[in-house]
């Protein structure tokens, strides 16, 4: 048996079945089966059981004070995830604890995602499912549901990291020149032509879409407010594949209201899974519940990325996927 089958792992988090089967081949595996998977592993754990590691994603936030109450055998946090706001970082480091992500592997799907909601946003995708969907649909007509097509818009992307750079790949197919903003600019070989710009105020002012792709951190939280959109140019299309609270819901809905916004494609939302309510009254909003990596393909490799974290941790090798 390896060192890696021994260790006792703590899956805090349900899984499709495919990479909790995964799981379970290459760790000592113990499933949550409650909704209060700490309580779990504080029970297990008193039992006897010496757990080393906890797998975990979003729905199971490791704060301060949960990290503080975690049983003294565990060494290592894997989250299911690329962000890492769930956690508090500093209380893990305090605590010695080596943390995971996924960055990379659901890079493809996340951009992917991010096309589907540009598309979505411009063609009024959905006014148009709810047409079908409501059979009210009565054959077509040269003034019905006239959206925008995206060539020769201009994409701005803010935060040109993996996920961004993808995006941009895959939007020059729509002959879309790319513009950016990032804390510096990239090196000519990962910009490939993408325009740089300093300040989120002097990339909105430049571009037709706004795709939001970056982290949220102190910087980013609420950077789509009333401001920036009141400096955009009229009719932006605003996708958010990245953060929630990147965005300040009133003043979306009302410049969507308003028609400075022309529509919008979301993913994700502040404090989700509630959902402020005006946005489901707005024809141009096109929303999904969070599915930016909901592929076989994204999903496996996540499990595998932190399967082979926590094997490398074991043994004493580094990972690249390592963030503190």
């Amino acid at each position: 048996m390896s060192p890696q089958a021994e260790l006792e792992l703590f899956v805090a988090s349900r899984f499709i079945e495919p990479v909790e089967r995964a799981f379970a081949d290459a760790f000592r595996a113990r499933f949550a089966e409650t909704k209060e998977p700490l309580a779990e592993l504080a029970a297990h754990t008193a039992a006897g059981t010496a757990f080393s590691a906890i797998v975990f994603s979003l729905d199971v936030p490791m704060r301060a004070a949960a990290i503080e109450a975690l049983p003294a055998s565990v060494r290592v946090l894997a989250t299911y995830s690329v962000g890492t706001d769930h956690i508090d970082l500093a209380a893990a480091r305090a605590r010695g604890l080596a943390v995971f992500n996924t960055p990379g592997v659901l890079a493809d799907s996340v951009a992917e995602n991010a096309l589907f909601l540009m598309l979505g946003a411009a063609r009024r995708g959905t006014e148009a499912i709810g047409l079908l969907r409501d059979r009210a649909w009565h054959g077509w007509q040269p003034g019905q549901l006239v959206g925008r097509q995206l060539s020769g818009r201009t994409l701005g992307i803010l935060g040109m990291g993996d996920i961004g750079r993808r995006i941009a790949a895959r939007a020059r197919a729509f002959d879309m020149p790319i513009h950016y903003c990032n804390r510096k600019p990239l090196p000519p070989e990962q910009a490939q032509g993408a325009v740089y710009h300093a300040t989120p105020a002097e990339l909105v002012r430049a571009v037709d879409v706004l795709v939001l792709a970056c982290p949220a951190t102190e910087e980013t939280r609420g950077v789509v407010d009333a401001a920036l959109l009141a400096q955009a140019r009229p009719g932006l299309i605003v996708v958010n594949i990245a953060r929630g609270d990147l965005v300040v819901d009133r003043a979306l809905i009302d410049a969507l209201q308003s028609g400075q916004v022309y529509a919008a494609g979301l993913d994700v939302f502040a404090g989700e899974p509630a959902i402020h309510p005006d946005y489901f009254d707005l024809p141009n909003v096109f929303m999904v519940p969070h599915i930016g990596s909901a592929t076989h393909e994204a999903r496996m490799g996540m499990g595998q990325i932190l399967i082979d974290a926590i094997a490398a941790w074991r043994c004493g090798e580094p990972a690249a996927n390592r963030v503190c």
